[in-house]
């Protein structure tokens, strides 16, 4: 196994940084170093960031614009809704995201929706221009699907910590050492990643997937989220070699916390992301993705819920569901600073003058090289023909999964 904390990235730590007590060892020299043994499961877990430092949290935090007041914030609402008419655009934006951008693509015709739907909907949405509000990969499989579209961003450096800690090169050559098994990658991965992958999956279809591969005698190469690979292997029985990866947010649910949480809500019902780890999944009574975590709020009779998932997603979560109770998965313990505080610091760059920038002065284009572009959606379009032929198998309950919801 390879080893790099994960809390040097919440530090703010890069690979290369000086920090006390720790070993500056290059990654590189550390994966050259490794034999990979296909007769035993290799996990990496580690996270690049780029030469300058751009995609550590600390930057990220940094660069979170400062609240507008009452005045200034309607001004810029209505001077993005006056450009997004006259540019031809659209805004799409994630659960995840601050409320008023949720509110504003509501509000001009575009969606509030999960990173796979975001893309369908740029993809089918008549306007030229999608303005995505959300984290790097998002963009990216908005202009996947949508080439001849123009694709913009409040913030380029806004990324995600499961695609940081897959580079395509290391990844290339994790694939090459195993060419037995089919390469299974989650949405929260690069073009480059996509493009080297098979198959893409989201976590509401990720099962129905890898239950078909494995009646097909496949053997499987999942990455990059470990908690969702070993979910979905523990399901499945499928044989799975993980790639070590996690979301920051979702990796900090603590299951003794959780424990302790349940007994003051007894009547709460607890949902679940899977990128969680195992003890907190094993405490949920719903275990899905953001559109289906949101769809179980809404149709249950429950009064109360904990929700361990980014704490973007309960802005939506009331709106839809103004009655019910929403408490907060606890990340830490009772002596913390910060006892619930799941919010990914890259969603968070996101900002109503952000996007207003990108209308004004086209910043934050979306690029993909025409291969990569290519290679990359032929696994987006093999899982969504698996999921146009297999509606039932997509659909049908299966442990904690609510169906007819959506996905990841």
């Amino acid at each position: 196994f390879v080893l790099l904390r994960l809390d040097l990235l919440r530090a703010g730590v890069g690979v290369g940084s000086s920090a006390p007590g720790l070993i500056q060892t290059p990654i590189a020299s550390v994966l050259d170093s490794i034999k990979i043994m296909s007769s035993s499961p290799v996990s990496y877990d580690y996270d690049r960031q780029d030469a300058s430092g751009a995609t550590c949290t600390a930057h990220a935090w940094a660069k979170v614009p400062p609240a507008l007041g009452a005045a200034e914030k309607e001004a810029t609402k209505a001077r993005i809704k006056e450009l997004l008419k006259q540019r031809n655009a659209v805004l799409v934006a994630h659960y995840y995201v601050d409320g008023d951008l949720q509110d504003l693509a509501q509000e001009t015709g575009g969606c509030v929706s999960d990173s796979l739907e975001m893309a369908r909907f740029g993809r089918d949405h008549a306007a030229q221009t999608l303005i995505v509000a959300g984290v790097k990969f998002m963009g990216e499989s908005a202009k996947i699907l949508s080439p001849e579209k123009r694709v913009l961003m409040p913030d380029l450096d806004a990324t995600c910590s499961l695609d940081l800690g897959c580079a395509a090169d290391d990844f290339a050559k994790f694939c090459d050492a195993h060419p037995d098994r089919k390469v299974v990658v989650y949405a929260n991965t690069s073009a480059a990643v996509k493009a080297r992958a098979d198959w893409m999956v989201t976590s509401s279809c990720a099962l129905a997937i890898v239950t078909h591969l494995k009646e097909q005698g496949e053997k499987i190469l999942w990455a990059p989220d470990r908690h969702l690979g070993r979910y979905i292997e523990k399901q499945t029985g499928a044989d799975m070699l993980m790639w070590n990866g996690a979301c920051i947010v979702h990796d900090e649910f603590k299951g003794l916390e959780l424990d302790l949480l349940k007994k003051d809500h007894p009547k709460a019902l607890v949902l679940v992301h899977p990128e969680s780890p195992e003890s907190v999944v094993a405490q949920a009574d719903v275990v899905g993705s953001t559109s289906q975590l949101l769809k179980a709020v809404v149709e249950s009779d429950a009064p109360e819920f904990i929700v361990a998932t980014d704490n973007g997603i309960l802005h939506r979560m009331r709106q839809m569901a103004p009655n019910k109770v929403l408490i907060e998965a606890p990340t830490a313990g009772n002596s913390a600073t910060c006892k619930s505080c799941a919010h990914c610091p890259w969603m968070a760059m996101n900002s109503l003058q952000g996007v207003l920038a990108c209308l004004e002065q086209s910043t934050g284009e979306i690029t993909v090289e025409e291969a990569t572009r290519v290679k990359a959606k032929g696994c987006i379009d093999r899982m969504l023909d698996f999921v146009a032929q297999n509606p039932a198998a997509i659909t049908k309950p299966a442990q904690g999964f609510v169906p007819n919801i959506g996905t990841a």
